[in-house]
């Protein structure tokens, strides 16, 4: 052969791997469709795509280019099967049109592609205009590429630290910490921070999607091509849910029916959670006892400090003979002498829950080897040459083996729930070891959806055991980790510089459909200095789930450890945690049966107002309550912005017009919060403890406004009867009509039986009323009191639940 046909053929060989290597869209719409219920099936010259349409405003779309599909996996997604959907199907010449009540979903014939409008016309997603736009392949890599509405923003993508609105980003989500040196980058670089990523977006122009792929994704929100972005995956199919919302809390409410709803905590983990290494953490494993423990727990009493749960970090346990610190023998280590005494007196002392750490590798103890008779029995992930370490959570024959033959050693004496520690480790790298599991193509299928199946094994079983609501605080997560059922931010150091990002955290883990979330107040990791431990704390405290842990030895977390001023600071905002449980309850009812998280960005609230697209530092405690964190040292002052609407300062009473940019003093033992006009705060008295106290008197912390209402939500707190119709709703509304302002206090209703609860008034008006009147009686002088200086009516008598309330303010 000729140097010249070497060259030819070497060119040929060279354009047939380019071509085999390309980018493969779907080519054009070969003939018509095919239905079957709510399915419709169009094959392409390169593929088969399906639409399958779950209610008229939610449609899953399916790609495949080879036509095989994948089985339905149930760590993602909790629903499959839906209802019949009236969906009428025409042939517009160009493209097929599939119409619901509320949706015309446009295929394109050639190209194939998708649009999608309103079924009124207004156009939400567009494929066919973009360069190279729909479903396309290349490799193992699938993508879907949209068009870009030039006012179009993006929320969501899981628990991100670097900003809020993803407009014009580029995001990686995988679970793990991040790449690079410990405390240099690592798990402390904020851009790179996966803890808990979930594939799923809203846009403001009134839908959400979410990608229904286990494997690493990738998402071009403009970064690299004005007018357009896409989302890819490193493997598996192209499979995503479009669904429409005329606001993001309809987006969000689609987006958990396809995934899960959070369930309800049990009441009690409204209050402090307080986590410890029992004495002394890595390096100093021999100062830990169940001695230390006890009098930690004694001192929160004594000092007056409320909380309710306990857990013991990791140290409580021998490090095993394979893996170490990162693996768990559940053998207890020899400075814990009765730990069976230990529980039985953390309960006495009423804490309610006492939780254990662990991760997710079987080893070998001294005296127990679940290692070995793991791997012996099938029960370990399987990895080369039989050197399987983590528990294979996707089997249930090696989750009941597990928790029978390690799980119930701790449980049987007195532990009731886990803190299910470094998901991201199965098939990533290890926080100590270099190790990272297995990493073959169906493990890399697997990695993100591993945290899922970790929480869920402890979540079902401690439930069951228990025999009240599931309790399991985790560190990883993925679409879905909602159910089981809270998560934390990570180990982030006690530094200024990650305060702000951690509420970033919050707010976006929260708009990505996860509400129960926690932090490490204060940090996690170095030595606070005051003003930022207790600024965190009131933020932590704050928060949907209240967190206090750390392990900077031998300071920790603990609020005396910072001085007096900080502990008086500290005790000011735990109570009014306690009293305010109520609210917050009826918040998480809230969010069981709609998907809007406890802690909410702006956005969720205010969508249409650009300003509170990229305020990462400020959100809603529920749906009424603004909380305003200081994240800047020394700060005598913030300047905070009020959205629409009318706004009282909560500490003040000081009303204040929205819409405007206000700048407010911020003394070290106050937050700045807001309160909104018309609303209605149900508070309980204070208390060290659930239910130290019966509440037989709920304070109602009304602020004037045209029009308000409040939900009181009751159960029992703590069994899954609320699932099956056991619990109640109290109705409180406000009505202001010229000189008038009424409130109604509903009697309760459901099937719950309410104990008897008296009611007393404190109402925020800036008019000193003249007269007072209960169900038709006005009240005498001294029923009733009015502070000028506060701007607030209190009636202490108010009236009690055993009938409707009508009070009348003039």
């Amino acid at each position: 052969m000729t140097i010249v046909k070497r060259i030819a053929a070497l060119c040929f060989l060279m354009l047939i791997l380019l071509h085999a290597n390309a980018q493969k869209s779907m080519g054009d719409l070969k003939g018509n469709f095919q239905r079957s219920n709510n399915v419709f099936r169009f094959l392409t010259t390169n593929g088969e795509t399906r639409i399958e349409f779950c209610t008229d405003d939610v449609f899953r779309v399916r790609t495949s280019w080879d036509g095989r599909f994948e089985a339905n996996e149930p760590w993602m997604v909790v629903k499959y099967n839906w209802a019949p959907v009236n969906v009428t199907a025409a042939d517009k010449g160009t493209a097929i049109q599939l119409s619901t009540a509320k949706l015309s979903v446009r295929i394109n014939k050639t190209p194939f592609s998708i649009d999608v409008y309103t079924s009124g016309g207004k156009l939400l997603s567009a494929e066919k205009n973009v360069a190279e736009g729909g479903s396309s392949k290349q490799e193992d890599t699938i993508t879907t590429t949209k068009s870009l509405d030039a006012s179009e923003h993006f929320f969501g993508f899981g628990e991100r630290m670097d900003f809020l609105d993803q407009r014009s980003k580029k995001l990686r989500l995988n679970v793990g910490r991040g790449k690079g040196l410990p405390h240099v980058i690592g798990a402390y670089n904020v851009n790179e921070a996966n803890y808990s990523p979930v594939p799923f977006f809203m846009s403001t122009k009134g839908y959400g999607i979410f990608f229904h792929n286990s494997f690493a994704t990738t998402w071009d929100m403009g970064f690299s091509t004005p007018g357009q972005y896409s989302f890819s995956a490193d493997g598996g199919e192209m499979d995503y849910y479009f669904m429409y919302g005329s606001s993001f809390p309809v987006i969000l409410d689609r987006y958990t029916d396809i995934t899960g709803k959070s369930p309800l905590l049990p009441e009690f983990a409204l209050g402090l959670h307080v986590g410890t290494y029992a004495g002394g953490t890595w390096g100093h494993e021999a100062l830990t006892s169940d001695t230390y423990v006890l009098a930690l727990a004694r001192k929160f009493r004594e000092l007056g400090i409320p909380v309710d749960i306990l857990h013991l970090d990791s140290v409580w346990r021998i490090f095993g003979k394979n893996g170490g610190k990162g693996a768990t023998s559940f053998e207890w280590r020899e400075t814990f002498k009765n730990p069976r005494l230990m529980f039985d007196s953390l309960y006495k002392m009423n804490y309610k829950m006492v939780g254990m750490h662990i991760r997710p590798r079987f080893d070998n103890g001294n005296t127990l080897q679940l290692l070995d008779t793991a791997r012996e029995k099938g029960y370990v992930y399987p990895e080369p040459g039989n050197k399987g370490e983590f528990v294979n959570f996707f089997d249930s024959t090696s989750v009941n083996w597990w928790w029978n033959h390690g799980v119930m050693r701790i449980a049987s004496q007195g532990a009731m729930f886990l803190k299910t520690d470094e998901g991201s480790a199965f098939g990533g790298l290890a926080n100590e070891s270099e190790k990272t599991g297995p990493t073959d193509e169906k493990a890399r299928k697997l990695h993100n959806v591993f945290p899922i199946a970790y929480a869920k094994a402890p979540y079902e079983k401690f439930r069951d055991f228990n025999g009240i609501r599931g309790m399991n605080l985790t560190r990883e997560g993925y679409a879905g980790i909602q159910r089981y059922p809270y998560i934390f931010a990570g180990d982030w150091p006690s530094e200024w510089q990650y305060f702000e990002p951690v509420i970033k955290a919050g707010l976006n883990i929260g708009v990505s459909g996860v509400g129960n979330w926690a932090h490490c107040m204060g940090g996690f990791e170095h030595k606070a200095d005051p003003e930022l431990y207790i600024r965190w704390c009131q933020f932590g405290l704050m928060s949907p789930v209240a967190h206090l842990f750390g392990m900077d030895h031998p300071d920790y977390k603990e609020p005396w450890r910072y001085g007096d001023t900080i502990l008086h600071i500290f005790k000011k905002f735990d109570a009014l945690r306690y009293r305010l449980t109520p609210y917050l309850y009826a918040a998480s009812r809230e969010m069981h049966d709609t998907g809007m998280p406890l802690m909410r960005a702006l956005v969720l609230h205010y969508q249409n107002d650009e300003r509170v697209y990229n305020i990462t530092d400020q959100y809603m405690l529920g749906p009424s309550l603004m909380v305003c964190p200081v994240t800047v040292k020394g700060a005598q002052t913030r300047t905070v912005y009020l959205p629409e609407g009318e706004w009282v300062n909560f500490w003040t009473g000081s009303r204040h017009k929205g819409k405007q940019y206000l700048h407010v003093v911020t003394p070290i033992d106050e937050m700045p919060m807001f309160v909104k006009a018309g609303a209605i705060l149900p508070m309980q008295p204070a208390m060290l403890y659930h239910g130290e106290s019966a509440v037989d008197t709920l304070t109602l912390q009304v602020y004037d406004g045209s029009s308000g209402t409040c939900k009181m939500y009751q159960d029992d707190g703590k069994s899954l009867d609320y699932q099956k119709g056991g619990f109640a709703f109290t109705s409180v509304q406000l009505l202001k009509e010229k000189n008038t302002t009424k409130i109604t206090v509903n009697k309760p209703s459901g099937d719950f039986e309410v104990p008897p609860t008296q009611y007393a008034l404190r109402f925020y008006t800036t008019v000193k009323p003249v007269k007072i009147t209960i169900n038709g009686k006005a009240l005498t002088d001294t029923e009733w009191r009015y502070d000028t200086t506060k701007q607030l009516l209190t009636v202490e008598n108010a009236g009690d639940n055993s009938r409707e309330i009508n009070i009348l303010v003039q």
